[in-house]
């Protein structure tokens, strides 16, 4: 008798149990369908801002097709995203294309790079470092600007003052840093010889 009681009382507590995880695992799907569209409108925006900070002049950015699902591995880092930077007309500016390397001191190094239709780079933003405070993490301010406005095809890092158009100032004291952020913007570069200038 006391078995039967016993078995009961089991069925009981198991439907109790299946009935929480359905309500919970309903409640779950429906929270998550009602936020989807939310948080892709916010990731949308954090990449319109990420790219309007090398692109400032442009209007809007529209993602290359086929970009960012198989990623490029070129020269020590990987190719993502590829967005065309538009003005107010549509017209192309440049692309934003993303860069990450994992040669960096503290890790990955992730980045935007624009770049205009004749190869002269536009800007480069940090989206992602974790290198030595005081020393790597200043690359956005230090490194960054150094890119900006030259036409070259690839660039090299000097530790006694850049003398030429291809060169940058190495952060004194984070040399892999400055090494890994170079090795990034010129695999971009290169994506862009290979893969967007010839289809201009």
């Amino acid at each position: 008798m006391k078995n039967k009681e016993e078995r009961k009382q089991l069925w009981k507590n198991a439907g109790i149990l299946f009935a929480i995880t359905l309500t919970a695992g309903i409640l779950l799907g429906f929270v998550h369908e009602l936020t989807l569209e939310p948080i892709a409108r916010q990731q949308e925006r954090r990449i319109q801002r990420a790219c309007g900070a090398v692109f400032a002049d442009a209007a809007s950015f529209e993602k290359e097709e086929g970009t960012g699902e198989t990623p490029v591995i070129l020269e020590n880092a990987e190719i993502g995203e590829v967005y065309r930077a538009l003005s107010v007309n549509g017209g192309l500016l440049g692309y934003v294309i993303t860069v990450t390397t994992s040669e960096g001191y503290g890790g990955d190094i992730e980045l935007l790079l624009g770049v205009r239709p004749d190869g002269t780079v536009n800007g480069v933003s940090v989206l992602q470092i974790s290198e030595t405070p005081g020393l790597g993490m200043r690359a956005e301010e230090v490194l960054a600007p150094q890119f900006a406005g030259r036409q070259v095809s690839s660039f090299t890092y000097v530790k006694t003052g850049a003398v030429s158009e291809d060169q940058i100032d190495a952060i004194s004291g984070a040399t892999i840093t400055t090494s890994a952020f170079t090795e990034a913007v010129n695999a971009g570069l290169s994506y862009f010889d290979e893969r967007l200038k010839e289809a201009e």
